[in-house]
């Protein structure tokens, strides 16, 4: 509770006109009060003002456990300083910008080693080298960063301003004012309208619907697009939009503190001395959009960054790649490598100085600030050698090397913007890189965590297929051949254009259904008759057009598709559903609705047609099939296989059945359901054993085929990502059986696999034995089915015949099958697996064509070994979750679900999306990619160390949180496989170069420091050392960065094998980065040595000395310029223009500017490079060297490509030896078939039938009453059903003993 409430109500009343009391309060509160008043000082008001208002505050009243609002009175909302609606994701302003941004750039180590090293340079005691050789390079990388930085920051500022300037229509002193979203503040009375998002969180107070209601959709919170039905307070619902009343509104609120949870609300509303209970069914929350609905008043209860969408964006974190921890952490091992050399060169100068040097005081004369005294003056001389050292050799440590890696990045980026192979046309969308500093990280992705609805399906039903009587429909065959068609774009479906109301959008292929329909088939019509009577849809005519609002998307297509056919929905009312069929009106009088729930997992309604009552029931096939009639076994033999076939082809199934009803029977079950509906105890439990009664001796009909259309390419995609060595993790909140209904649709299940867990305990105890018994199975198959070994497959049977998966410890079937159990000792634990097919692996060697024998590539860890096929997976309840999380249960949970290929978690909240992404991140170091649509997406989008946003629908919170944006889920696998493979393999060749040549330039200081006394003698010129890496080696390296290949981006995607050494960070580690600095460290020793042993007491033919340092320097820094040329070109695999400009022009370009520097400039190198060049001793010398320098790297490559090719060398020789490279077997986009498991998943939510038969839903419809007098009247009788066979068992039954092993 407010700690303050009762005594701010205090202040305000006074006591009879008294001074007002306040009653003691505890310090702290006190403590917070004087803190208002010293932020907050307001002047004092009139008296007269005082005495009118005396309800205005001063202080800042804390209310930490409940939010106090009254509506329409801003001056007492204002006291509590709740946020307001401007949003700001922005970090900077104008004036914050350059001070924040140098803040963040110097915590980078390298960029605060270098601004040390410029102070140092300034000193000129210690300085050998001029301030400009490091700030040119520091104000580049500063400078370079800090605009892309303006750049990113500019983009989200922009967004910003979109969103606060949206319009909004609010309540002021009883008149409507357009105002932008910034400008609305808790407490107000805002105006919605048809289509408009929601601008805050308000409470529901009046609509244009009957009884308060009004529908919204959601995509932008949780990716659904169903509509969901909100109603405010029949007493609120009074005031309609009358903006007097509602002006003068002054109802106070109580409710909860923000919080992100989406589908919670609590809190009352005081109004005219009457309480009354708030729940999330009265809030409409900021981000939906009202639909069907042409208006509604709301009062703001929550604004700003207090919103659950806020709420649920998360705390924005800053992201870093792998490799830029592991640069972190290698520039450290720099520092401490080259204050070691600086050391070295310390006491070997003090030694030097203290033998030799003090004898030369004539020719070298010390500094006035070393003492005289020969001890003490080598000691000075050589402390001030260290910072001299570190000066000199400080381009070991690169600060080019984040100007180059930030420039490369960019240049990635827009290649991803501007990939046309992920730009999806129907929106006009193309992928999008909203960051520049991840890209190498898509290329080391070891799992992805996906939101289900909208990620990867696109929440669209379609009527597919169908089996009335014994007989499926929805194949199309060939009559030639016999053998079903497979459907494409080009399929032509069937015309329904006979059918006045039916929608051209509506498709199907199979014509023997229609032509049943047209010719008046019994069976059929009564199929169709169901379905468009055993339901919750409300009909509505908009602009002329009969359209639907469903509570799921499964119920649309269910009527849509009876519709179509003839069976046209028309009206409902309270107690009647008027129905077309085939032109003929039917009136029925709605007897009851008996509601679909998660437990029943069926509905059903109760119709009078003609004196005749008829039960209409739809429902999960298991649950349909244990209340079906005991004479109808070749019906239901029939319908089964057809079940098992849509199940197996993942469609979501529905089992249809009716009965009929005697008159007597069906008053004496109404009076005990009116009882038990009036019950004040336990009244669900009494309703759904009234519904049980009645729900028996049922007739089956058929069953529907409904697709939960899955976007374009997810099973390949999926297929590919886990040919990658990738895992993919669905979180979603769709409840339990449709996460597995599309876990089989995109083959993250399948029924080859060994056994799909559930785990779904309600206590901490339940989950502890289920995950204990996961374990056990897991082992006992491990131990006797190895991977790779065999092939199992699931034949698990379950009690309904029907479900495929096993609850361990709960309800599922255990036991081993007698054939299996001859294999498996006596004394191991029980596995609810209950068949095994044992086949030989013939995929075992075929596998071995994707990876290096030997190499790399073959070195994989077991959890990457996802192409087994006994392989689990593991299904997981929210509730569940919640005791997973546990740290006393969190090890035993990853034990298990790191030995899964697959992982679903189902009814799972935005929070546990995130704990899931964070657990897998902190247990196993790796890399997460999260990916999703809606606003419940956005926590786990932060958490993951990458985050995917599906984009195109216009301001997408997920979209607006992500790292990388793309229209479609199927373009992951190019975004990861092309893209981040690219990236990554980029990145690393041009670190493991960077350091090379870094590495080659800056040890030459060292070894000559062994000839010029240790005395910090640079040698090459000071021009050459500034502009090393920033003119003359950049570009070629900058080209390799950006353009580099080593298989095109088709070879990338048919072997996603070559995705593989991303995950083990093969190509980049300590190891070789420790290889390319010994590589430069050899270099730069031959690059002196020969050039020095040459040059050294050397003459031109002409008598000239040439063993002057100048020249010295010039040829040791042409022929290192040489090397580093032939470097790049031996590694670049994939030549461009660009390469090829950058490469030789960096070579000529060298040439030009040094003579530019030296002649026009006057430099003091002039004339050093001309006299090398002229002479043959300097061609020989170059030629020696580089020989000595390549001939170990050509041969050193041409070994370990003979002997240990890598993947992607084994594939660019069979390209350049064959025509093109066979690509492997693609798995379709779904397989037909026969599986035993359960094909049920129906989106619907209980509530629409309490609407439905109060009348509270209703529009007023002006022939209600006529259409229930006329009902006798009217054509359409029931016919009779033929006579069944007689009874047999209710389902065929799988023998265990005659199961193949």
């Amino acid at each position: 509770m407010c700690a303050r409430s009762e005594a701010v109500e205090l202040e305000v009343l006074g006591a009879d006109g008294g001074e007002p009391r306040v009653p003691p309060r505890p310090l702290r509160l006190s403590l917070l009060e004087l803190l208002g008043k010293l932020v907050r000082r307001d002047q004092p008001a009139p008296s007269h003002r005082r005495a009118r208002h005396n309800h205005r505050f001063r202080t800042f009243v804390s209310c930490e456990n409940e939010r106090r609002i009254k509506a329409n009175n801003r001056e007492y909302n204002a006291q509590f300083r709740y946020a307001s609606n401007f949003i700001k994701t922005s970090k900077y302003s104008i004036v914050t910008f350059l001070p924040l941004n140098l803040l963040e750039q110097f915590q980078r180590l390298a960029n605060f080693y270098f601004l040390c090293l410029l102070v140092l340079q300034l000193i000129p005691a210690i300085s050998s080298l001029t301030p400009i050789t490091t700030a040119i390079p520091l104000i580049g990388v500063l400078a370079l960063t800090a605009v892309k930085d303006a750049y990113d920051d500019f983009q989200r500022h922009q967004n910003d301003s979109q969103v606060n300037h949206r319009r909004a229509k609010t309540l002021r002193n009883g008149k409507l004012v357009e105002e932008k979203w910034a400008s609305v503040q808790v407490g107000d009375v805002i105006r919605l309208e048809n289509d408009q998002f929601v601008a805050a969180d308000i409470l529901l107070l009046s609509s244009s619907e009957p009884n308060g209601l009004c529908y919204i959709e959601t995509a932008e919170l949780d990716g659904e697009t169903n509509l969901k039905c909100r109603q405010c307070l029949e007493q609120t619902a009074a005031m309609g939009q009358d903006d007097a009343q509602l002006g003068a509104f002054d109802g106070e609120i109580v409710c909860e503190t923000p919080n992100n949870l989406l589908n919670k609300f609590e809190g009352t509303l005081s109004w005219r001395n009457e309480h009354y209970s708030l729940d999330n069914d009265k809030i409409l929350l900021r981000g939906c959009v009202l639909r069907n609905t042409s208006w509604c008043y709301g009062v703001v209860v929550f604004a700003g960054k207090d919103t659950k969408l806020m709420q649920n964006s998360g705390k924005t974190k800053f992201k870093r790649t792998s490799i830029d921890r592991l640069l972190n952490f290698l520039i450290i091992g720099i520092v401490f490598f080259l204050l070691s050399m600086c050391v070295f060169c310390t006491v070997a100068c003090g030694v030097w100085e203290w033998l030799v040097g003090r004898y030369f005081q004539v020719f070298l004369p010390w500094d006035t600030l070393v003492p005289a005294e020969p001890t003490w003056g080598a000691l000075v001389i050589a402390l001030l050698v260290f910072f001299s050292y570190a000066i000199v050799m400080n381009t070991v440590v690169p600060i080019s090397l984040y100007v180059s890696v930030e420039v490369i990045r960019f240049a990635q980026s827009f290649l991803i913007n501007w990939d046309e192979k992920m730009y999806y046309d129907k929106t006009g969308t193309a992928a999008k890189a909203r960051t520049t500093t991840l890209n190498e990280e898509l290329g080391q992705i070891q799992y992805i965590f996906s939101d289900k609805t909208g990620t990867l399906t696109q929440n669209i039903m379609t009527f597919n297929k169908c089996s009335i009587a014994g007989v499926c429909y929805g194949d199309v065959v060939d009559e030639t051949t016999g053998e079903t068609i497979e459907l494409n774009e080009s399929s032509e479906p069937l015309d329904f254009s006979f059918n006045p109301e039916y929608e051209p959008e509506f498709k199907f292929f199979d014509s023997t259904l229609l032509d049943a329909v047209k010719r008046g088939d019994q069976h059929v019509h009564d199929f169709f008759r169901l379905l468009a009577l055993c339901h919750t849809v409300m009909p509505e005519q908009k602009n002329g057009r009969l359209e639907y609002q469903a509570q799921s998307p499964d119920e649309a297509a269910l009527v849509s598709a009876a519709r179509n056919f003839g069976f046209v929905f028309r009206e409902r009312a309270p107690n009647s559903i008027t129905i077309e069929v085939m032109g003929k009106t039917e009136v029925y009088e709605l007897l009851c609705i008996l509601d679909f729930n998660n437990v029943r997992k069926r509905m059903s309604v109760i119709l009078r047609k003609d004196g005749e009552i008829r039960l209409y029931t739809k429902g999960a096939d298991n649950v349909i099939y244990d209340r079906l009639k005991r004479n109808q076994t070749d019906v239901r033999s029939r319908t089964q296989e057809h079940l098992n076939k849509f199940a197996g082809e993942g469609l979501r199934t529905l089992a249809l059945a009716w009965r009929a009803l005697g008159e007597a029977d069906f008053a004496a079950w109404k009076r005990r359901h009116h009882a038990a509906a009036l019950a004040l105890h336990d009244r669900d439990e009494q309703l759904d054993a009234i519904y049980e009664e009645i729900e028996t001796d049922l007739l089956l009909m058929g069953v529907t085929a409904i697709e939960d259309k899955l976007q374009d390419g997810v099973p390949e995609t999926i297929a590919n990502l886990s040919m990658a060595g990738i895992k993919v993790w669905v979180l979603t909140g769709d409840k339990q059986e449709t996460a597995i209904n599309i876990g089989y649709s995109c083959q993250l299940l399948t029924d080859d696999m060994a056994e799909v867990f559930v785990i779904d305990g309600a206590s901490h105890d339940d989950v502890d034995r289920q995950l204990a018994k996961c374990r056990d199975s897991i082992r006992v198959v491990n131990i006797f089915l190895p991977h790779g070994s065999s092939d199992a497959k699931n034949s698990t049977e379950t009690a309904n015949g029907g479900a495929g998966v096993s609850r361990p410890g709960g309800g599922g079937a255990a036991g081993v099958s007698p054939a299996r159990a001859a294999n498996v000792k006596l004394n191991a634990p029980a596995v609810s697996v209950v068949t095994f097919r044992w086949e030989h692996n013939t995929l075992a060697h075929a596998s071995n064509e994707y990876v290096s024998g030997g190499g790399p590539y073959s070195a994989e860890s077991h959890e990457h070994n996802n192409d087994d096929s006994n392989g689990f997976a593991i299904v997981i309840n929210g509730h569940s979750l919640v005791h997973c999380l546990h740290p006393k249960l969190e090890e035993k949970f990853l034990d298990v679900v790191l030995q899964c290929r697959s992982v679903i978690c189902c009814r799972v909240t935005p929070l546990q999306k995130a704990m899931v992404v964070e657990l897998i991140k902190k247990s196993r170091k790796a890399v997460t990619l999260a990916i999703g649509d809606g606003a419940n997406d956005v926590s786990m989008i932060k958490a993951a160390h990458i985050g995917v946003g599906i984009s195109g629908q216009e301001g997408m919170q997920a979209v607006l949180a992500s790292d990388y944006s793309i229209a479609q889920f199927r373009f992951l696998q190019r975004l990861l496989l092309v893209h981040g493979r690219w990236s990554y393999y980029r990145m690393c060749k041009f670190l493991r170069y960077f350091f090379y040549k870094n590495f080659a330039f800056t040890v030459c200081h060292f070894w000559f420091a062994f000839f010029c006394g240790f005395s910090a003698q640079t040698v090459f010129d000071e021009m050459f050392i500034s502009v090393y890496n920033l003119f003359y080696t950049s570009l070629p390296v900058l080209a390799l960065g950006v353009f580099e290949q080593d298989v095109s981006d088709s070879t990338s995607l048919q072997f996603p094998k070559l995705y593989v050494p991303g995950h083990t960070s093969q190509l980049f580690n300590k190891t070789e980065f420790i290889k390319s600095t010994l590589h430069g460290c050899f270099t730069s020793l031959v690059l002196f040595l020969i050039p020095y042993g040459t040059y050294k007491d050397g003459l031109a033919p002409d008598g000239k000395i040439l063993s002057d340092h100048m020249l010295l320097g010039s040829v040791v820094a042409t022929i290192l310029i040489i090397d580093n040329t032939t470097q790049i070109a031996l590694d670049t695999t994939y030549w461009t223009v660009f390469n090829h400009i950058t490469i030789w022009g960096s070579l000529v370009s060298y040439f030009v500017l040094d003579y530019f520097y030296n002649y026009a400039i006057g430099g003091p190198y002039v004339g050093s490079l001309t006299v090398a060049l002229t002479q043959a001793t300097f061609w020989f010398t170059a030629v020696l060297t580089m020989i000595i320098l390549m001939v170990p790297v050509v041969s050193w490559r041409l070994a370990c490509s003979w002997t240990r090719p890598t993947l992607a060398e084994r594939l660019r020789a069979r390209q350049r030896w064959r025509a093109a490279a066979p690509a492997p077997r693609t798995p379709s986009a779904r397989r037909a078939r026969r599986s035993v498991r359960s094909g049920y998943a129906f989106a619907h939510q209980e509530g629409f039938g309490r609407l439905i038969t109060s009348g509270k839903i209703m529009r007023r419809i002006p022939h209600a009453d006529a259409a229930l007098s006329a009902l006798a009247s009217l054509p359409g009788k029931f016919h009779a059903r033929p006579p069944e066979p007689e009874p047999e068992p209710r389902a065929p039954t799988q023998n265990l003993a005659t199961v193949d092993l």
